[in-house]
């Protein structure tokens, strides 16, 4: 087992670089789309219907590149998180299983983000042009993505974010107090079992809600809304302990803080 002056720089290595993919991919699905996209050649009257794109080669090439790149960040994302592959990476990797896996998600993640391929040509499913749809749909947009961000990040904080991203297990590790998961209910691990993505809805709304679907961006949405949806099982238990952590944490903040006045 490496000691923990390596420990502790790994797992806060992962931490950085999954931070800055996280900012990342804010700007990737959010801000480009909704403040500035990509710029159009040739203009509208220029785009092609959904049958020509099909025959299209410089339509098919780069959509067949971005879900190339899709397809590995998903299966990145999901083999990694076999039992049979988390085992390995235990055995080889001790406590960094964690901060492992997150690194390499956000190394894929880069990859997509990085090396995608926009299709300003191709059809659009949908369009905001005339007005005054042209100003409100995109005001609106952004709203409800400011509003799904910041539900993003709260939800994080109450899964706690520290041993989502591998930090917890290095800091109980260090100090000798075993593994994090070991001192949860099984109600907590029956959860995690089931849930991958805490912030589904959350990132369905980012992904579907632009001004401008174009052909890029229905490939992207409809891809993860198909991971997403496969990725999850949760049930009514499931659902009945996740209110009742919520009304818990929410309960806490809400009490008045020792010695403040009645």
């Amino acid at each position: 087992m490496a000691p923990a002056l390596l420990l502790v720089p790994s797992a806060l290595a992962s931490f950085i670089l999954a931070f800055g993919t996280g900012v990342e991919f804010v700007r990737f699905t959010s801000l480009r789309p909704l403040l500035g996209g990509i710029p159009e050649s040739g203009g509208p009257d220029a785009r092609q219907g959904w049958l020509a794109a099909l025959q299209d080669q410089s339509i098919l090439v780069p959509l067949a590149w971005d879900l190339g790149l899709l397809l590995l960040f998903v299966g990145q994302h999901s083999l990694m998180a076999t039992e049979t592959v988390k085992a390995w990476m235990s055995r080889y990797f001790g406590v960094l299983q964690r901060s492992l896996y997150v690194a390499c998600t956000a190394l894929a993640l880069q990859l997509v983000m990085r090396y995608w391929e926009p299709v300003p040509r191709g059809p659009v499913l949908w369009e905001a042009r005339a007005e005054p749809w042209a100003t409100w749909v995109p005001l609106l947009c952004f709203v409800l993505h400011v509003i799904s961000w910041l539900l993003i990040f709260s939800i994080l904080l109450v899964f706690d974010y520290a041993e989502l991203m591998g930090l917890k297990q290095v800091y109980y590790h260090v100090l000798g107090l075993g593994e994090p998961l070991a001192l949860k209910s099984p109600r907590a691990l029956r959860l995690f079992s089931h849930l991958r993505h805490p912030v589904c809805i959350e990132l369905l709304t980012v992904l579907w809600v632009v001004p401008t679907l174009g052909t890029d961006r229905l490939l992207l949405a409809l891809l993860l809304t198909l991971y997403l949806g496969l990725a999850h099982g949760l049930d009514q238990q499931d659902l009945r302990y996740l209110r009742a952590q919520l009304q818990r944490k929410l309960h806490l903040l809400s009490r008045p803080q020792d010695g403040e006045a009645e």
